[in-house]
């Protein structure tokens, strides 16, 4: 299942337009080269509703949000939208900020997404309207574990339903459902949490592989979690005592870059519930 929608992504090479924060703008434009699609990054507001319609897919970050850009996400995920383009949301930080929140749930308001990808607590936030974020981080009481994983299932499902959206809850544990059917997936390694932006670069890969296969796209969103997180594993095994987490971030990226969907395939471990 996973490596068509791979060969798809690599195949199709899909253009995505990623308003996102400028911590990890440059390894997302990374990440989506290694997958095979190709990135262009436009917040100014009348560059980005342009070069939205020349894209075929839209990923809004919100992790550094400021007064230019944030109209810049409302227009380019509208225009988006009558296009019927796929848009990815990034509530980085919900639930932290007023500014952050209040931004998110504006959002989820005008514009229709077709994956929203956070961690649980700005997940809870979204579906709450409110909430507590550690920084960019799941509060630790938060965190998706075997113990509660039939609550975290029970909870996305509901609040994919309500969106109208696919969720992918990421952690340790990653859930990803339209509210019917969820994929459980296992894939990752702990260590990824150290490295800045393996959940921006996430996104931008979900916009990547949904927009290469529009027509299942709890499938891609789940593919692109797997394929993240078996890279996590495969450049964990290269690293030696000298690599830190730069060196890291660089061999994740190399993993994406030579991955195979027959390794994708092989590799994925998720369950469907």
């Amino acid at each position: 299942m996973f490596e068509a929608i791979f060969e798809n992504v690599r195949r199709k090479s899909p253009l995505i337009h990623n308003i996102t924060n400028y911590v990890t703008v440059n390894d997302c434009a990374n990440m989506l080269l290694a997958c095979g699609a190709s990135p262009i990054m436009a917040d100014e507001l009348e560059d980005a509703v342009e070069i939205t319609a020349l894209c075929g897919g839209l990923n809004i970050n919100i992790g550094t949000l400021n007064r230019n850009t944030i109209p810049a996400m409302f227009a380019a995920g509208k225009r988006a939208n009558e296009l019927n383009h796929p848009v990815i949301l990034d509530p980085v930080g919900a639930g932290a900020s007023t500014l952050r929140t209040e931004t998110a749930l504006g959002l989820l308001k005008e514009v229709r997404f077709t994956v929203i990808r956070g961690n649980i607590s700005e997940i809870k936030t979204l579906a709450l309207g409110s909430g507590t974020t550690k920084g960019v981080d799941a509060d630790v009481a938060d965190r998706v574990t075997e113990e509660n994983l039939d609550g975290a299932v029970t909870f996305a499902k509901d609040f994919a339903r309500r969106a109208g959206a696919r969720v992918a809850v990421t952690g340790a544990i990653d859930i990803v459902t339209d509210g019917t059917r969820t994929f459980c997936i296992r894939n990752g390694r702990p260590e990824m949490s150290a490295i800045t932006g393996t959940g921006c670069q996430l996104s931008a890969l979900t916009a990547a592989f949904v927009t290469a296969n529009p027509d299942r796209p709890l499938e891609a969103a789940a593919a692109a979690v797997c394929a993240m997180g078996l890279c996590g594993e495969i450049a964990y095994s290269r690293m030696s005592e000298l690599d830190g987490n730069a060196s890291y971030r660089n061999y994740i990226i190399d993993a994406m870059c030579h991955l195979t969907p027959t390794a994708l395939e092989m590799g994925a471990k998720y369950e469907l519930r």
